[in-house]
């Protein structure tokens, strides 16, 4: 994942101590690169003390942001004194990207006239702008924070999830590879509306893929390549040397649709023509591009896809979807998130085992479903979410909680996983009641501030409280 980038701007007022700019543009510099983020500043001698006092300094402001587009993935908005509003919102109203505004806090032994900042006070002036001209802002607690503070950096970190997530998803293809499945009306979803709010369906037609699985040579260098990869990957003991050499052919073929198509996303009609006409089940190859950051939902479900991409975007890590599947004995705050194997390795807690996908052998007979993950989720605190079109709406739920590290049945097929979430029933009285999906999209770590924060300040997405 790129470094993230940050423009920062400096608010000044002229009846406040101007002296207290230099010292904010360096510390905040130094700060932000101490993070391990990169910064643009305007340059010190542009305006007064290279600080936006006026609708004229704005004007330069806008212009250095212009200049500079593509460069920068959020702005901070410092506030080293009370700064000026009108200044504020002719510098920053068409920045495009996040914008997360920072007060100084005061000193209580230095209130006097030549040391007071009152950026306290200024921050609600440029808020209540802002919210005048409809431009989303994010802040966060407390109303005002030192750089140096620890904080500081959880806001910075929180804030530089929150631009991944609104960059990311307003610019976002999506490959849906296949038909829904005919029974699997939960997974339905409007295009349209996911295409207004910059999510591209790229729809492709499944028997493309299969004919094209059929054509790939296995002494071609993306064949060789991809087999080097996947026999790494997991195991594959007991799994005939025909389903590999399949698997491998497939996943050839996904990963150049993905690259034709520029797909950050895909959702793939992962049954029942692949293991009747192909003899194998891609829960294994779902696994694999799922662990190289590519989100990777099955059974078609887009809006799961959809999920899994913004908590990919804003944890830095990979993300899968799980059936919302099993209780755990009695406790109400238990469940066994479980699939047949998209979960990438780096989540599992040790490499899986390939198998014969048992519904397949069963429904089908031996020798149909070679490609199902076998293995356990690793103990992790993890946000989940799901999304869903409907009445021209892209709605959400969000949550966070952990996976334990309590025991499964071994003769349990797939990979699961105990999921610990608090007041889990009254959560899943909600899903059901609101029509959200049997599946869930989750990934390790907790950023529900920062996905919430992108959601519903920026990207107009709905929220369902649960």
């Amino acid at each position: 994942m790129k470094k993230t980038t940050f423009a920062l701007y400096f608010g000044n007022r002229g009846f406040f101590p101007e002296t207290l700019i230099a010292g904010a543009r360096r510390e905040m510099q130094q700060r932000l690169n101490q993070l391990g983020y990169g910064t643009l500043l305007l340059d010190a001698r542009a305006t007064p003390h290279g600080a936006v006092e006026s609708p004229a300094d704005g004007a330069i402001y806008a212009a250095f942001l212009a200049a500079h587009r593509g460069q920068y993935d959020g702005v901070i908005l410092c506030l080293p004194n009370f700064g000026d509003e009108t200044g504020a919102i002719s510098a920053l109203r068409d920045a495009g990207v996040p914008i997360l505004i920072q007060a100084y806090p005061d000193e209580h032994d230095k209130m006097g006239f030549q040391h007071r900042r009152d950026a306290f006070c200024g921050k609600f002036s440029v808020m209540d702008v802002f919210c005048q001209y409809g431009l989303p802002f994010t802040t966060f607690q407390p109303h005002t924070v030192h750089p140096a503070a620890d904080i500081f950096a959880q806001h910075v970190h929180d804030f530089a999830a929150v631009c991944r997530v609104v960059n990311g998803m307003r610019r976002t293809i999506i490959g849906a590879i296949g038909a829904r499945t005919t029974a699997f009306k939960t997974v339905r979803f409007d295009e349209l509306t996911l295409q207004r709010l910059g999510i591209t369906t790229e729809a492709l037609d499944l028997s493309d893929v299969i004919q094209r699985t059929g054509r790939v040579k296995t002494t071609a260098p993306a064949y060789r390549a991809k087999a080097t990869r996947l026999k790494g990957y997991t195991n594959w003991r007991g799994v005939p040397a025909k389903a590999f050499e399949t698997l491998v052919k497939l996943g050839v073929v996904l990963d150049e649709l993905m690259a034709e198509y520029k797909m950050d996303a895909m959702a793939l009609r992962c049954w029942i023509e692949l293991e009747q006409i192909l003899k194998v089940s891609p829960c294994v190859l779902l696994s694999e591009i799922n662990d190289r950051g590519i989100p990777a939902a099955c059974e078609l479900d887009v809006g799961n896809a959809v999920a899994m991409r913004a908590l990919t975007l804003a944890s830095g890590r990979p993300s899968t979807c799980l059936d919302w599947n099993n209780n755990y004995g009695d406790d109400p705050d238990k469940c066994i998130l479980f699939h047949c194997g998209p979960v990438p390795q780096s989540l599992m807690t040790a490499k899986g085992q390939v198998i014969e996908h048992p519904m397949f052998a069963k429904a089908l007979g031996a020798g149909c479903g070679f490609g199902c993950n076998v293995g356990r989720i690793a103990a992790n605190p993890m946000t989940f979410a799901s999304t869903k079109t409907q009445d021209g709406k892209l709605s959400f739920y969000l949550g966070e909680g952990a996976f334990t590290a309590d025991p499964i049945a071994d003769d349990f097929f797939g990979c699961a996983g105990v999921a610990q979430i608090n007041k889990l029933q009254d959560k899943l009285q909600v899903i059901g009641q609101e029509g959200y999906r049997h599946h869930v999209g989750l990934t390790v770590g907790h950023v529900a501030t920062a996905v919430n924060e992108a959601f519903t300040r920026y990207l107009g997405y709905t929220k369902t409280t649960i």
